[in-house]
């Protein structure tokens, strides 16, 4: 065990020192963690991530008063470990980084070529049901659905429906209050903040809420991609994006295969710019980088 200073603001406006003991984590106890993580959630944990694990489980052995990783390990596969734990292990361990219009170009190619392609095909029926999976805290469904409210406004009939899903019940909670801070709407055209955005009335607050006509198109689910999951209606389109980054290939190339089988034909599949489908046999045709078409 090792000591770090932490400078925090004291009662009377000084600094003060404040002691923090970083805990170790043993090699044995770090490959058990490692090989739950990988077989519970996808996510790849090889040995140059421990110190980072390490970093990152610090606040969970300080509020549950544990002294050493091992201790928290006997606790977390323990059966009341598994029901009260697991779900804060998952936000340990997952990364939400994510902001409204993020890769823009998506969203630009979404209602000027996929969207009429779609409906093209589609005959009476003008509803589109899209897929956010790993949605992190709402950004992008609430991207999507602004981006398909505008559709909609413009194009009588249309109508569509948003599943926004994620392993971590923690962003869900932040995605679905859709409430943040107003440096985060920096990407949001003018046009569609006046429209879909409501300040709060406390100016002072510095926060707005997505508004009604937007959340009401989303539906959140808590989803573990490493778990069977199955949906009412087959998918028109899936936003997955810098999200499988964190799989190693193998889980990849399965998880895009399931992928394929809730696309609807003619659906598409939009991945991270960080992301390939490179080598994967996979039913899907390329129609722009990282946006493919079910063949």
């Amino acid at each position: 065990m090792t000591e770090a200073t932490k400078t925090t603001r004291a009662g009377n406006g000084g600094a003060a020192q404040e002691k923090l003991h970083l805990v170790r984590m043993d090699d044995r106890i770090f490959e058990r963690f490692s090989l739950f993580i990988k077989n519970e959630l996808g996510i790849k944990m090889p040995s140059s991530k421990k110190t980072l694990l390490e970093a990152r489980l610090q606040k969970r052995l300080r509020e549950l008063c544990m002294t050493s990783h091992e201790e928290y390990c006997e606790y977390l596969f323990s059966p009341q470990g598994m029901e009260r734990e697991l779900a804060n292990l998952v936000d340990v361990v997952t990364t939400n980084t994510t902001d409204f219009f993020r890769e823009p170009k998506h969203f630009e190619l979404l209602s000027g070529t996929v969207l009429p392609e779609l409906l093209s095909r589609r005959g009476a029926s003008n509803h589109v049901n899209i897929w956010s999976a790993g949605c992190s805290s709402g950004e992008e469904p609430y991207t999507l659905s602004m981006v398909l409210s505008e559709y909609s406004r413009l194009n009588a009939g249309f109508s569509f429906s948003i599943l926004a899903s994620d392993i971590s019940n923690k962003v869900l909670g932040m995605a679905a209050r859709a409430i943040y801070p107003e440096a985060k709407i920096e990407p949001i055209p003018l046009e569609l903040r006046k429209r879909y955005l409501l300040r709060s009335k406390d100016r002072t607050r510095q926060v707005v809420r997505i508004a009604p006509e937007v959340r009401n198109h989303i539906r959140f689910r808590r989803l573990n991609f490493m778990e069977d999951f199955s949906f009412d209606n087959q998918l028109d389109i899936i936003f997955c994006r810098n999200v499988v980054i964190y799989f190693d290939r193998q889980t990849q190339e399965m998880l895009f295969s399931r992928f394929c089988r809730k696309l609807s034909p003619g659906g598409y599949l939009f991945i991270g710019h960080s992301e390939s489908l490179a080598g994967m046999d996979l039913p899907l045709e390329p129609v722009a980088p990282t946006v493919y078409r079910r063949i």
